[in-house]
């Protein structure tokens, strides 16, 4: 079977609107069977000491019992933050209670089982402390905002002081540095940083032949609607594994060209990329200071509407940072189970017609009150994407590392790729093509603005004339498959799950938009959710 190709470095085979190469050729059995599995040079992590992992969880969780576990199951499992808080605030279980259940769960199915994800690469061993002491603020009151004392997981490349932040690399396992920005955002808003995820390595923008989801320092990120069969979708994979198999109640991603999009829609969860700029892209490390934004991604609209309200805020030190004078206070107040898509008007493209969850999904869409208009897309061209890409890393991940990195030796694109040359085995097992390519491509200050400029206007066109010509709100795609486009636009873009496929790989129904319109998407997407109700949790992992 052919390995789904699904995400930036791919992203033109997705213009013409092709079925994801996992879908059309996997064997059409259910995910139980292993008859046409993935293959992997490298499953395993070759550097993550389980046991080290555990140590400073081991005497804690000896008193956290199979008893206690099964209690908890019903009353966290796929369970909205809301509902979390709700129970809390019964007395039903404590924060403390809250971190251990994703702890047992992590230990039982992440690494080295049968049933191993390999979603997690490390683990904040001040947990159970910083929980704790949540448990204490929320009897005096101090809870303020629905993230308060929410286990959030952190994609590898977002700064946070309590673990390293690798990209996946082995060349940045010491990288030790300060809170990124929408990690300072999230802590002063009460949420406990979990631990990282891992991530298709540097974001999936450093070798040709890789996997989606494979990192030399997290190993092979394993898709649970179909583990070794179906793809994981990348960059953002063990984000959007782990939030799907119940490792965290959610989690944060980072998006160049669908890297939400891909893993969220592959892994039956809901992903966010934002407008560049309504988050704050400090502390985390680049591809393209043109494209990059972080997003949240989780099993439902409403914790996604939390998620992404408690990271916002004006980052000075980011150049693209603004403030939300355009966007509502927060994005999950006003979502109503009530909601209504009365007189809205989303644009179909023509050429997905014959994918028959996306026909099932515009019908509900008209259930809710949404005027479905065909329209045939413009052929376009997005000439030097990956040009694009390269020029802007050569530049920001110097950049990043004099800004925002720790004490380590490397600081250019050419140290990392000298470092893996010493042991390309370990390192760099699928080689590092797109960093060298990256070294050998260079642009006048000039070439490089005719790139972006060109992008940008083509980009824009793909959307625009179909927007103006019909008065459309939104345009309706399938998972990334038009995330190169929204990426060069600068338009958001959200994906919400849709159903499955006769193979069960997850598909999403992707809701894209004019920039700052973050707050229609999550009423789109809400009320989409509420009347298709296509979310289900993983079998093989309800344990």
């Amino acid at each position: 079977m052919q390995r789904a190709v699904s995400l930036l470095l791919f992203f033109l085979l997705f213009i013409g609107c092709k079925e994801n190469t996992a879908e059309k050729n996997s064997a059409q059995t259910d995910s139980t069977e292993v008859s046409s599995e993935l293959e992997f040079k490298v499953l395993d992590s070759k550097i993550i000491n389980k046991d080290s992992l555990w140590a400073p969880f081991k005497t804690e969780m000896e008193s956290f019992r199979e008893d206690r576990y099964s209690m908890l199951k019903p009353m966290i499992m796929d369970k909205s933050i809301p509902d979390i808080q709700k129970a809390i605030k019964n007395g039903d279980f404590t924060y403390e209670e809250l971190v251990k259940f994703y702890l047992y769960r992590i230990r039982k199915f992440d690494r080295n089982n049968e049933k191993s994800l390999n979603s997690v690469i490390s683990i904040n061993p001040d947990i159970l402390d910083e929980a704790r002491d949540k448990d204490l603020a929320f009897q005096k009151g101090e809870r303020k905002h629905p993230i308060f004392g929410i286990p959030v997981l952190l994609k590898d490349n977002i700064n946070t002081e309590a673990l390293p932040t690798t990209a996946g690399s082995v060349a940045l396992k010491n990288n030790l540095t300060e809170d990124a920005y929408i990690v300072e955002r999230l802590k002063e808003n009460g949420a406990l940083i979990l631990g990282k995820a891992n991530l298709s390595e540097w974001a999936y923008f450093f070798c040709t032949d890789c996997p989606s989801g494979y990192s030399a320092i997290g190993g092979q990120t394993l898709n649970p609607y179909g583990r070794k069969i179906l793809d994981t979708g990348g960059s953002s994979s063990g984000s959007a594994v782990a939030v799907a198999a119940n490792f965290a109640t959610v989690a944060v991603g980072s998006e160049t060209s669908g890297s939400i999009l891909s893993p969220s829609s592959q892994n039956s969860v809901v992903g966010l990329k934002p407008t560049i700029g309504v988050l704050s892209r400090g502390g985390i490390i680049p591809i393209s200071s043109t494209l990059d934004t972080p997003g949240p991604i989780t099993k439902s609209v409403i914790d996604n509407a939390i998620l992404f309200s408690a990271m916002t805020g004006k980052d000075d030190e980011d150049p693209a940072s603004v403030k939300n004078t355009n966007l509502t206070k927060d994005f999950y107040s006003n979502l109503s189970a009530t909601e209504t898509l009365k007189g809205k008007r989303f644009g179909a493209l023509k050429s997905l017609m014959e994918d028959s969850l996306y026909v099932a999904a515009l019908n509900d869409l008209r259930k809710a009150g949404a005027e479905i208009i065909e329209f045939e897309a413009e052929e376009i061209d997005l000439p030097n994407f990956r040009r694009l890409l390269n020029l802007d890393m050569k530049n920001d991940l110097p950049e990043y590392f004099e800004n925002y990195g720790g004490n380590v030796e490397i600081k250019s694109v050419q140290d990392v790729v000298a470092f893996n040359k010493k042991d390309s085995t370990i390192r760099a097992p699928y080689g590092q093509g797109l960093f060298d390519g990256i070294l050998e491509d260079s642009a006048t200050n000039e070439e490089f603005a005719a790139i972006k400029d060109t992008l940008s206007r083509n980009g824009r066109r793909f959307f625009e004339v179909p927007m103006n010509t019909h008065n459309l709100d939104a345009v309706l795609s399938i998972n990334n498959y038009h995330a190169g486009f929204a990426a060069v636009a600068l338009y958001p873009a959200m994906t919400v799950p849709m159903g499955y496929a006769d193979n069960n790989a997850p598909k999403g129904l992707t809701f894209i938009t004019k920039p700052y319109q973050e707050d229609q998407l999550y009423k789109f997407a809400y009320a989409y959710e509420q009347v298709s109700k296509k979310r289900v949790s993983p079998k093989n992992y309800k344990e």
